[in-house]
């Protein structure tokens, strides 16, 4: 992987954890819903800044994944991007103060090991 192609996919996952981050702030500020209020909830994503810099985000992210995609295999591209996981897992951890059980964090590394053997070149 070239230097830009790794900027490339570096860009798209983080801009994917951003989204992730101001998705959940703004449904932490939505709060939980319900048949009783899901209309009025639907209505509020329009107007929580979180949320539309949420989607902003993942638009962004997305463009730069279709960019990488017009230089690497869907093969590479596709697998590493799951990297997104990892780091949503270890935000969820340092900022929502969420736990990680020992099995998720088994599978965390099952999917860093796999990646690695993918974009690794000989």
């Amino acid at each position: 992987m070239t230097p830009q192609e790794f900027f490339l996919l570096l860009m798209s996952v983080l801009t994917s954890v951003a989204g992730q981050f101001f998705l959940k702030a703004g449904a932490l500020k939505l709060g939980r819903v319900s048949l009783a209020n899901a209309f009025d909830h639907i209505l509020s994503i329009v107007v929580t800044p979180e949320l539309l810099l949420g989607l902003t985000c993942y638009g962004l992210g997305a463009l730069a994944y279709i960019l990488l995609l017009t230089r690497v295999n869907l093969s590479v591209a596709g697998p590493s991007v799951s990297l997104v996981y990892v780091f949503s897992v270890l935000m969820g951890y340092f900022i929502f103060r969420e736990t990680i059980p020992p099995m998720r964090l088994a599978g965390l590394s099952f999917i860093v090991v796999g990646v690695i053997l993918v974009v690794w070149q000989k």
